[in-house]
C-alpha cells in the first residue's frame, strides 16, 4: 500500500514539475530563436589583403567562421587567431576546403591590407583579411552582434576594446558563436559538430 501510495505521488509530482517547466523550457527555446535571428548579418562592400571588393556572398560557403579584431590587439586576437590556425591544422583536406576563416578588422584606420596580409602571413593557414571603410565595417559588426569601442590611452594611442567571439555561418546564416576563452579542443569539437 505504501508503495502505491509513493508511486502515485511521485508521479503527481512529476506531473506538477513538468507542468511548470514546460513554459520555461520553451521561452528558453524561443529567446534563443529570437537571439539567433538577430545576428543576420548586412550587404556589405569591402576589401580583401590584395584591395580586391568582397561582399557576404564570401560567406555564402558550407561553414564560415567570422572574427573581428585589429592587428595591434595585444593577446586575444592573435590568441583566438591562432586557435583557429590550429584547428584548420588538425582538418582533413576535404573539411579545410568546406570551412574558411575570415578576420574583419575593426581598426580600418591602421589596418591597411597591406598590413593585415603581413599580420596574417604568420599563420601557417590561410585566414582571409577584410578592411575598408570604418563605417561599412561598424555597421556590419553591429549587424552580427559585435560591439567595439576606442579607449584612448595617456600618450595619444589608443586600443580597441570589442566582442571577441567567433562566429559561425552556415552558408552566410549564423548558426553558434564560440567564446574566445574556450579552450582548442573545444573549438575544434564545436567547428567539427557542424563539418
Amino acid at each position: 500500500m505504501k508503495l502505491k501510495t509513493s508511486i502515485t505521488i511521485l508521479g503527481g509530482c512529476l506531473l506538477i514539475f513538468l507542468f511548470i517547466m514546460l513554459p520555461i523550457v520553451f521561452s528558453i527555446q524561443e529567446k534563443k530563436e529570437n537571439i539567433i535571428s538577430s545576428y543576420s548579418g548586412s550587404s556589405f562592400v569591402l576589401k580583401d589583403v590584395n584591395n580586391k571588393p568582397i561582399t557576404e556572398n564570401s560567406f555564402q560557403g558550407p561553414l564560415t567562421a567570422i572574427f573581428f579584431g585589429f592587428t595591434n590587439c595585444p593577446d586575444i586576437c592573435p590568441m583566438t587567431l591562432s586557435n583557429l590556425d590550429q584547428v584548420l591544422e588538425k582538418l582533413n583536406n576535404d573539411e579545410r576546403e568546406r570551412f574558411k576563416v575570415y578576420f574583419i578588422s575593426i581598426d580600418p584606420e591602421q589596418d591597411s591590407p597591406e598590413v593585415i596580409r603581413d599580420y596574417l602571413d604568420a599563420f601557417k593557414n590561410k585566414i582571409y583579411g577584410i578592411t575598408g571603410d570604418s563605417q561599412k565595417i561598424f555597421s556590419l559588426s553591429k549587424s552580427w552582434g559585435v560591439l567595439s569601442e576606442k579607449i584612448f590611452k595617456a600618450d595619444g594611442g589608443y586600443l580597441i576594446n570589442h566582442s571577441s567571439s567567433i562566429l559561425l555561418l552556415n552558408k552566410g546564416k549564423y548558426i553558434d558563436r564560440i567564446s574566445h576563452h574556450e579552450k582548442l579542443d573545444d573549438i575544434y569539437k564545436v567547428i567539427k559538430k557542424y563539418l
